[in-house]
């Protein structure tokens, strides 16, 4: 087995972080699990999903503790001419800037990028994470998850005919931005290399929620129909849905014609594949409305974690429906540590595994303004400045409730 390095892949790549609430939170939390240095740097009122509970433990809410783990924090008041001096001074030796300001306003500050930060800092990465962008008939409009769920479409192909458009349990368009702003930052940072040059990177919201159109976008630009809602089932494979067994739903997905033979065969009902109706998965998916309640007939009798843990080894996909604890709890997820521990923090783990380089759960998530003063002896400032910049209220050590 090769060694590893605890530091992390990005072990050196130092993040000033001023984004709040779940996207950019997120897309940080990953850089840092992976060894970057990220200065999470908090408005006076601090990241607002810092009260986004119950749940609460010892006063920090879980939502805030789930995506602010590895990251340092400072209290700063940037809108103030103290404010950005120190942030500019941060920038100095920094690889990253992320925020999630309304578009304009570090213009506003005198902080743009083209005009002031790309001049000073030709080798920063800059990442504006935005609902919509700077321009376009939205620009500058705020965005929020279930909002670009309902605009994006998301929303349209979501639920079942019954229930009609249901948002998507899981903030999906602001996790999955955070994710594509990872993937641009690192893009950037290689880019970099080459070229010993930063750029400036405009991730939306929107973008990203169009982006996982798939495959409903690509249908409707291949066909012109407008998808529909189909509820668990897909729309172009069949039996690819959610089914009853006798003790807890489970999830058939099979898509291919080997895969139907084993599965008819493993649930005693052989005749299915030899049927006419059901000879290849366009069939299937055609006479889906007498399929479903054929598997159904037969599964009724069937224990479904049983039935799952049986086709899995015979590599026909299926899973058991599992309730959150359930997940938690399994041994697969213990054995893969996507559940971890530190001082009492738990948390969801780190789903990159690196062979040399492993990612880390280092530090729990920072309390409001708690690495302040450490972060500016770093960057320089000596204590009597820092004392002068607390008593002035550019830097906080608690968050300003008003």
């Amino acid at each position: 087995m090769p060694a590893t390095t605890p530091a992390g892949a990005l072990a050196g790549i130092r993040v000033v972080d001023l984004t709040r609430v779940l996207g950019g939170p997120y897309c940080t939390q990953i850089l840092a699990d992976h060894g970057a240095e990220v200065i999470k740097v908090e408005p006076p009122q601090g990241d607002e999903t810092r009260d986004w509970g119950p749940p609460f433990n010892e006063g920090r809410a879980a939502y805030f503790e789930g995506v602010n783990r590895n990251k340092r924090s400072l209290g700063l008041d940037v809108s103030k001419p103290e404010g950005k001096a120190v942030l500019l001074r941060l920038l100095e030796t920094a690889d990253v800037l992320i925020e999630n300001f309304k578009p304009g306003s570090l213009e506003k500050w005198g902080l743009g990028y083209e005009e002031v930060l790309s001049k000073r800092f030709p080798g920063l990465v800059h990442c504006s994470v935005t609902g919509f962008g700077p321009d376009g008939p939205l620009g500058g409009f705020p965005g929020y998850d279930a909002v670009i769920q309902a605009m994006s479409g998301m929303l349209s192909v979501n639920g079942s005919p019954e229930s009609g458009p249901v948002r998507v349990g899981t903030p999906m368009v602001d996790m999955g931005t955070g994710l594509n702003a990872v993937i641009g930052i690192l893009m950037a940072i290689i880019e970099r290399g080459r070229s010993g040059r930063g750029q400036h990177l405009d991730v939306t919201l929107y973008d990203c929620a169009v982006s996982l159109l798939h495959p409903q976008g690509a249908n409707y630009l291949m066909s012109g129909k407008a998808p529909v809602i189909t509820g668990n089932a897909h729309p172009n494979i069949y039996p690819y849905d959610v089914f009853q067994s006798g003790t807890k739903p489970v999830f058939l997905a099979i898509g291919n014609n080997g895969q139907f033979r084993r599965l008819c065969a493993a649930i005693g009902a052989p005749e299915l594949s030899d049927d006419p109706r059901y000879a290849d998965n366009a069939l299937r998916s055609e006479n889906r409305a007498t399929l479903k309640p054929a598997i159904e007939a037969k599964l009724s009798a069937l224990d479904g974690d049983e039935l799952c843990d049986r086709l899995l080894r015979e590599m026909v996909p299926a899973g058991p429906v599992n309730a959150i604890p359930e997940v938690m709890t399994a041994p697969h997820t213990v054995h893969r540590k996507m559940r971890v521990e530190l001082d009492g923090y738990q948390a969801t783990g780190i789903p990159v595994k690196m062979s040399r380089t492993p990612g880390s759960v280092r530090a729990k998530p920072p309390e409001y303004g708690a690495d302040g003063r450490d972060v500016l002896h770093h960057a320089g400032y000596t204590d009597a400045e820092i004392a002068k910049l607390i008593d002035g209220g550019v830097v906080l050590e608690r968050r300003r409730t008003s």
